[in-house]
This record gives structure tokens, sequence and C-alpha cells, in this order.
């Protein structure tokens, strides 16, 4: 049974931001992941947005950690060489939305974020083809765009070169607290900690509720969204939101940090036993074009390149983020939806700090960084001509519609974190998100894996247990007739 300082239960952009904090600290540091990766459930399928902070209300963790942490991303993203851009962003309203947008300023000004009311020509200064009946926007220019899985797997390998440890698929099945010491079991083993987060997302409650903590009850909601193809950049400069109403901020458009167009999403509430199951519904991609058509009327949807959905839990209005009155050691973070992306940061700050607090852990003098990585479509000549010398792979392209090379591929396999299947390749490199949507390149990414790995090629998986591409042979080789 091993023991830890730290257990983190969670892997999605909120844990990993925990992890990483954490292992800014002198402690042995364990994340605990059910899924094949980080990044597979919330934190990959959201708006990728950095919220300026005007929407969350005054006096809220929402609206404290929001703010906190969209200030923390230029700096953030730059030394973990994520793609984020500072784009700004619009709430657009018809002329009888002008008191609403009023709202959205007071509380902006109360929540300390840089906004302003735009007339129509301001409007479309910015954004030349909104609808035509727009007559008011308030304008957040410290609002952006991050890829949200991206940032996920950095903060996940940053906390490893920093000594954290991360167990992929395996699943929490009790916790419980003897003394001083926290006992956490999984399918594969069971761990001794003297501190537990838990940030399970849509599980949280479940976790509380195995070691007796109170489990609030959680709301689901599924969002649809169309990716249009990056040919599509420029129909729009800044995030655009409609007047936010009770199911949420509503339907957007908006550029994605690598250069594509996200429409989306709805607000569907599920079951909880549906929340992790991320279906589109044709009704759903039905109510983000009636939105789009309302916001961008211009939009193109021949250039979508794919659909998709995500879920987002809620366990009230506010955030949950405190430690156990109940359960000394034992810190909860529940409820952790939209804007948690952008309040992640910060989070794993809060955390980090009151767990250090707690046992007496002492800072590193300093933090390892983390290397930057290799990107050929980012990339100038002389660099491009230097690596491909260095090494041949680099120089050998996988992926056409992104430009991905086999030697970015092999980085990502062999990452702190490391790929080992085909989704988890996917998010760390791009290949497979272009318009081909990986038609021509994925049975080049599996014989990569299978090579890699040194596994044989019908276990390579899509992404978690019973995803094998290619379990069956169809033809087989008997020899020469």
């Amino acid at each position: 049974m091993e023991k830890y300082d730290i257990i983190v239960i969670g892997g999605g952009v909120v844990g990993t931001a925990v992890l990483r904090s954490l292992s800014a600290y002198k402690a042995r540091v364990l994340l605990l992941e059910k899924a094949s990766d980080v990044a597979t459930g919330a934190s990959r399928a959201n708006s990728g947005i950095v919220h300026a902070g005007y929407d969350a209300e005054p006096g809220t963790k929402k609206a404290y950690f929001n703010v906190l942490g969209a200030s923390m991303f230029p700096s953030l993203t730059a030394e973990l060489h994520v793609p984020y851009k500072m784009t700004g962003s619009l709430v657009a309203a018809r002329e009888s939305g002008l008191p609403a947008l009023k709202e959205l300023l007071d509380r902006a000004e109360k929540n300390g974020v840089k906004a302003e009311i735009l007339s129509a020509d301001q409007v479309r200064k910015l954004e030349p083809n909104i609808s035509t009946e727009v007559a008011y926007a308030l304008y957040a220019p410290e609002a952006g765009v991050v890829s949200p899985y991206k940032l996920t797997i950095a903060q996940a390998d940053h906390a490893v070169v920093n000594g954290a440890e991360i167990r992929l698929e395996e699943v929490v099945l009790d916790l419980r607290k003897e003394g001083d010491e926290f006992f956490v079991r999984t399918d594969k083993g069971e761990y001794v900690a003297s501190y537990v987060v838990n940030a399970a997302g849509a599980g949280a409650s479940a976790i509380n509720a195995m070691i007796g903590e109170d489990a609030p009850e959680e709301t689901h909601a599924v969002g649809d969204y169309y990716i249009l193809d990056s040919q599509a950049a420029g129909v729009v400069n800044t995030v655009v939101f409609p007047l936010p109403g009770e199911k949420g901020k509503g339907i957007l458009v908006a550029p994605t940090a690598d250069g594509n167009v996200i429409l989306g999403p709805t607000s569907r509430k599920v079951p909880h036993d549906e929340a992790e199951v991320n279906a589109v519904t044709p009704e759903g991609l039905a109510l983000v074009r009636e939105g789009v058509g309302r916001l961008i009327p211009s939009v193109d949807l021949r250039k979508v390149i794919r659909v998709y959905a995500g879920t987002r839990t809620a366990v009230g209005k506010d955030f949950i983020i405190e430690e156990s009155t109940r359960f000394l050691r034992y810190f909860m973070l529940l409820g952790i939806c939209s804007p948690g992306l952008t309040s992640a940061p910060a989070i794993g700050d809060c955390v980090a700090a009151a767990a250090a607090a707690s046992l007496g852990l002492e800072k590193k003098e300093r933090m390892l960084p983390l290397p930057p990585k290799f990107r050929l479509t980012e990339a100038d000549s002389d660099t491009i001509r230097d690596k491909v010398s260095a090494d041949p792979a680099f120089g050998r392209i996988v992926c056409r519609c992104e430009k991905v090379t086999e030697g970015e591929i092999l980085a990502a396999i062999r990452s702190p974190l490391p790929a080992h299947t085909v989704d988890a390749v996917k998010r760390r490199v791009r290949a497979g998100m272009g318009r081909c949507q990986g038609g021509f390149c994925r049975p080049r990414v599996m014989e990569i894996l299978s090579r890699e790995l040194g596994v044989p090629l019908s276990e390579i998986r899509l992404g978690e247990k019973g995803s094998e591409i290619a379990p069956y042979e169809v033809k087989q080789n008997y020899g020469k007739i």
C-alpha cells in the first residue's frame, strides 16, 4: 500500500491545475483519473473561453476565481506553451436589450472587470459580419480563447516534470478516513494519504458520499457544438455571445485558439446516468443553427468538419470550494461549471496553499520549466531545417490537414504524461483534427502507436477500453497459391 502526502481525484482542468500547483511543494503527490487520459470529460468538450468575469454574481466564488484566473492566463499559457488568444468578447443585444447590458456592465464594475457598452457602429468595426439587428454590445477586451484540453495536458505534464505522479484508468471505489489517514481504494489497488482533494467533476458528489460527506444534488446539462474548418477563420474576430438567459450564456460564435470557429452550445438537462454520454441530437444542432443565424448570419455551415457534445455539472448557483469541516484535510471542489476553465489556475493555487498550510509543506526553490514542443506549423524555415537534420521524423508529414509530423507524434507518445491512444495523440498534436477528421492519418498514427508501445495493431484504441479500432483481421496471408 503506497503512501502519499496528497491524492487528487480527477484529471480535468481543475484537478491538473491543483496537481501542478502542489508540485511546487516538497511533497509526494498523486492524481487518480478513471479515464484513459486527462481532459476526457468537460475539460475536453467545452467552448474554450477565458471569460473576463462580468457575468458572475458579485461576491460569489465564481466571480472571485473567474477574475483572478483570467488575469493568470497570459503568463500561464506562455509558461506552458499552450495556444491562447486575448480576443475580447461581445454580448450582442437588440435595442430592447440595452437595460440588460447595463446590468452586466454594473456587474463588471463590481467585479473589477474592464468593460464598456458599444454602439452598433462600434460593434461593426470589431465584427463586420454581425447581424444588422444588433444595436448594442457589451465589450470586454480581456476575454480570450484557449485550447482547454492542451491546457489540461500541459498542466499535467508540468506537474509530472516536477515530481507529481498520475495514474490513469484507475476508478476510485472507496474512500475512508481512519485517524489522520485517508485510504483510497481503486480497481487496481489501495493508497494512503494525509490529504485528499476531490476534483472529480461529474463524479464529485459520489466521492463525497463514499467518505460520508454531504453529497449535493448535481444537475447535468449537455451542450451541442459545431466546429468549422480553419477556412472559416475570419468570419468572427471576438467571442460573440447573445444576451444570457436562464439556461446560461447562450449560443456563441467564436474563434478557437487553434484557428477554427466554434458554434454553440445548447443546454439540455440530462439525468445523472447520462451525464457522460456526450451525444449530440438533431434538435440540439438545430437550436445551434438558429442561434448562430441571429448573431452571425454569414456563417457558412458547409465548412462544418465536426459536431460534438459536452456535459457541464452544477450543484447550485455557486462553486463549492472548501475544506470539509467533518473530515479534516479533505478538500472539496464541486460544481465547477462555467467559468471553471477560466477559474482553474486560481483554484489550483488556492487548494495547494491550503494543503501546504495544513501539512506544513515547504515550497521548492524553483519549479522545473516545461520544455517547449516543436510545431511544424509554428516554426520558421531555419528551425525546421535544423530539426529535420537532427531527426528525419520531423520531416515526415503524417497528418496533411494539420501538417503534423511523425516526430511530433513520437514526442507526444514520449511526453511526461504519455499518449497511448489515438485520441490522446490527437489532443496533443492535432493529428486528425483537420477537415478529413483522421480519414488519411489515423492508420498511420495507429501504426506509430503500435510500434512505439510494442503492442499489436489490434490493441490500439481510439480512447477508452473497448474502443479498439481494428480488433480483427479481415485479410490474411496464407502464402502462395
